[in-house]
């Protein structure tokens, strides 16, 4: 059993191109040896190494996309309309948002428009972008200029823009229900449509 442990030790640690023979001792018993005795020494064969090289050069990929180059950027980008912290009142929750940057608008490059965060839209040349129907509430807007590859080079902070729409309550104070409004409007349903005036002239007999 021992031999057979030296065995195994000693093809664990030779190299790959170490040379083991083996042959019977004078008592009878096979020894195992890269040092033959001359005689009956017989040379094993042994199964190739699968040992791996590992290379050494290997490189981590890198952590972040390559940075924008400093001569496709912008000195300035803002919004002009709304200005900061505006009070929009619009029945429609309509809104124009318009931006500008310095230099222009370079070639290979296009606006968006985030609305709470989100990108609203496409992206385009124009950096004029109307909404429709926002919710009443504050929202934050900002204007980013992103390149062919989808990557932001510039974006403005984010600015609050507050929306005040009319509620139904408003409504029927600022426009009281009209005869014409009566059944098509929810707030004036037919039964309280007051009755139509007789505008014809009694015709009295003459006597």
């Amino acid at each position: 059993m021992t031999r057979f442990l030296l065995l195994a030790l000693l093809l664990l640690g030779q190299p790959v191109l170490a040379e083991v023979y083996t042959y019977i001792d004078d008592e009878g018993n096979r020894v195992f040896t890269d040092r033959p005795k001359p005689g009956n020494a017989e040379r094993l064969q042994l199964a190739p190494s699968n040992a791996m090289n590992v290379p050494g050069d290997i490189q981590p990929p890198p952590l972040y996309q390559k940075p924008i180059p400093r001569e496709q950027g912008y000195q300035v980008l803002r919004i002009l309309v709304p200005e900061p912290e505006a009070t929009i009142r619009d029945g429609e929750g309509n809104l124009i948002v318009s931006a500008t940057s310095e230099p222009g608008l370079r070639a290979n490059h296009n606006y968006r428009l985030l609305l709470d965060g989100k990108p609203v839209g496409e992206p385009g040349r124009s950096p004029v972008f109307p909404l429709k129907n926002l919710d009443r509430g504050t929202h934050q807007l900002a204007v980013e200029i992103i390149d062919e590859q989808g990557r932001t080079v510039e974006r403005t902070p984010g600015q609050p823009v507050h929306i005040i729409r009319m509620s139904l309550a408003q409504k029927r104070l600022a426009r009281p229900c009209e005869k014409d409004d009566y059944g098509v409007r929810p707030e004036c349903p037919l039964k309280d449509k007051p009755e139509e005036e007789d505008d014809d002239i009694a015709i009295l007999p003459f006597i």
